[in-house]
């Protein structure tokens, strides 16, 4: 008989609001689901990092989930007319700031997610249905193996309104190297293809169809789920050597990122991105 457990974080994100969308998790067969979801593109406001922070550290505490898989809602489109995997900030939130407390703590909320990520003892594979800008690419890069379609672009916009990536920088230098991730920050504006992010390392596989990754997801998630704890856990720790100072780190990097947004210049950027498409 099949396990299977299922929980929501209904008390940092209201499910019945889908204006501050939500976090969902299951395992069923050893395998840990964690689903996120915004209205806007799967935009990820304070709430729901926090919240998904707290699912994902939830459940890969949990002796009965083997492998997590990381993912967000959205339509299975087909390669080409992919919809958004994550939108990364909330442009909405980020124009509310008013002081560096605030802003230091809404961006914490992706330190805490890319933590999360690093420090818990399965691996976590995510499931990229579409594009990822900002803060998705961190969770693309801070999932061990990522799976993504070919319609799954990647950029990274920060600088284009005025910040920078700083606190995901760290996963996706990992993840693509020094000379990747320089390109992604500086051409703030562009978005570079699925198969750049295949070649660069970003993602391990692609597909022409969302059907055909869930099926090689669900083969490898299975796979592992039988596959020894102890020794994942103890390969897990292996490929994250050299990033224990992330905890200190991440946050300092929020705090370059929460006082920058309260700038003029930055303020100017977002309203002007708000105006028109990201």
């Amino acid at each position: 008989m099949a396990l299977s457990v299922f929980s929501s974080v209904d008390s940092a994100v209201n499910s019945d609001n889908m204006e501050t969308g939500t976090v969902k998790s299951k395992i069923e067969n050893g395998i840990g689901t964690v689903t996120f979801f915004h209205p806007q593109s799967n935009s990820l406001p304070g709430k729901l990092l926090m919240a998904l922070a707290e699912e994902i550290t939830k459940t890969g505490n949990n002796p009965e989930a083997k492998v997590i898989v990381l993912q967000s809602e959205g339509e299975n489109l087909p390669a080409g007319k992919a919809g958004a995997f994550c939108a990364g900030a909330s442009f909405d939130e980020l124009v509310s700031i008013n002081d560096l407390e605030t802003g230091k703590k809404f961006f914490s909320g992706f330190a805490a997610v890319i933590n999360a990520m690093r420090k818990v003892p399965k691996f976590v594979i995510a499931r990229v249905h579409g594009k990822a800008v900002g803060g998705g690419v961190g969770l693309a890069s801070a999932a061990d193996y990522t799976y993504a379609v070919e319609g799954a672009s990647v950029k990274l916009s920060e600088l284009a309104v005025g910040i920078g990536p700083f606190v995901v920088g760290p996963a996706v230098e990992r993840k693509v190297g020094k000379s990747a991730f320089s390109q992604l920050t500086i051409n703030a504006t562009e978005w570079q293809t699925a198969q750049w992010a295949k070649e660069k390392g970003l993602y391990a596989e692609l597909f022409s169809t969302t059907a055909d990754m869930d099926k090689s997801i669900a083969a490898l998630a299975e796979k592992l789920s039988k596959s020894n704890p102890e020794a994942m856990m103890m390969l897990k720790k292996v490929m994250w050597e050299g990033t224990d100072h992330w905890d200190k780190l991440l946050i300092e990097r929020a705090e370059m990122s929460g006082r920058l947004v309260l700038s003029d210049f930055t303020r100017n950027a977002i309203g002007k991105f708000k105006a028109g498409a990201r």
